[in-house]
């Protein structure tokens, strides 16, 4: 049986004016009609009825699920999302799951339901084919954190090469003790930010060393705790790459009192560039991500999806920048 994607083919259309062709709207040209309406015909094109009245009984509603509403990262792209909502007539329900699989199941239930019309997903924890199976049936887009090999929808930075860039900045001052503080989950995030820091080492043939990998998780106390942990070895390390901003500030209040200055004694880089990195003392060299932009984007997308433009999944990757401060170069 045709589908519309090979109506649109044949027709040398868009799915979307296919789309119009069918809802009789008004947007389409006569010539053009006249030449969707005929592939249909040739095709024997039927489309799903029942399908095109559910879509157009609308909530108006989208969720946003992160993993922590409390982490200032997000407000940036929250922000994003809910500029383009409003701008487009939608709500938005910002939803909390702590990366716990049954609260983001229930807050799914709401979608399945038809309580919301689509989900960006910040940080989901559902396995590659659940996530596959939903947006296959519902309108999904990822934003931030995506899952590998997913048929679903994704806006991120490339964070290797955001990684990479950040730890090669401190091989370039010419720092070889160069420690990892990261986090134990199964973020993408954090596998490429880690696979980043390992290949600057590898290019700059400094050998890997385990005991400069120490773990938080993404708290100011974890960010502490770790940095404390890497002063205890008997060789010190001479910086510091934390994977996000608040871990980075939170490993640069350990080292000031344990009497170490910053960026003199040990540099410090974080991820993210939020609000107060550039505030705290000394501010903090990091990677800037276009956390607004991603939240537009993602919404975006995810309007696509609901209004039946968009049939493949998309793979959007925005830029990214290092942003030097006082935490590794003293001005």
């Amino acid at each position: 049986m045709a589908n519309i994607r090979e109506v649109a083919k044949r027709a040398g259309v868009s799915v979307a004016t296919v789309s119009r062709v069918l809802n009789n709207s008004d947007l389409v040209s006569e010539e053009t009609r006249e030449r969707v309406l005929k592939a249909i015909k040739e095709l024997n094109y039927h489309p799903n009825l029942l399908g095109r009245n559910l879509r157009r009984l609308k909530t108006k509603m989208v969720l946003a699920l992160m993993p922590n509403v409390s982490n200032p990262f997000y407000a940036r792209v929250v922000k994003g999302i809910e500029d383009v909502a409003h701008k487009n007539g939608y709500n938005v329900m910002l939803c909390n799951t702590d990366s716990d699989p049954e609260r983001e199941k229930a807050y799914l239930d709401l979608l399945k339901n038809k309580l919301a019309d689509g989900v960006i997903l910040m940080a989901s924890v559902m396995g590659k084919d659940e996530l596959t199976l939903l947006a296959k049936n519902y309108p999904v887009v990822q934003c931030c954190e995506y899952i590998e090999g997913a048929g679903a929808s994704y806006v991120s930075i490339d964070n290797f090469s955001a990684a990479y860039k950040a730890v090669k900045h401190l091989i370039n001052l010419g720092l070889r003790r160069i420690a990892l503080i990261t986090c134990k989950n199964d973020f993408i995030s954090t596998r490429q930010r880690e696979t980043g820091y390992r290949k600057a080492l590898e290019d700059a043939n400094i050998e890997f060393d385990e005991n400069l990998i120490k773990y938080g998780d993404y708290s100011f106390k974890s960010g502490m705790r770790a940095a404390r942990q890497l002063l205890s070895l008997e060789e010190k390390p001479t910086a510091i790459f934390a994977i996000s901003d608040i871990m980075a500030i939170g490993a640069i209040k350990a080292l000031k009192e344990e009497g170490f200055k910053v960026p003199e004694d040990v540099a410090v880089v974080g991820f993210d560039d939020i609000s107060f990195a550039s505030m705290y003392d000394p501010a903090l060299t990091t990677v800037s991500q276009p956390k607004y932009d991603l939240g537009c984007i993602a919404m975006e997308v995810l309007l696509k999806h609901i209004e039946g433009e968009l049939e493949d999944p998309q793979r959007i990757f925005l830029e990214h920048e290092l942003v030097i401060r006082e935490s590794t170069v003293k001005y």
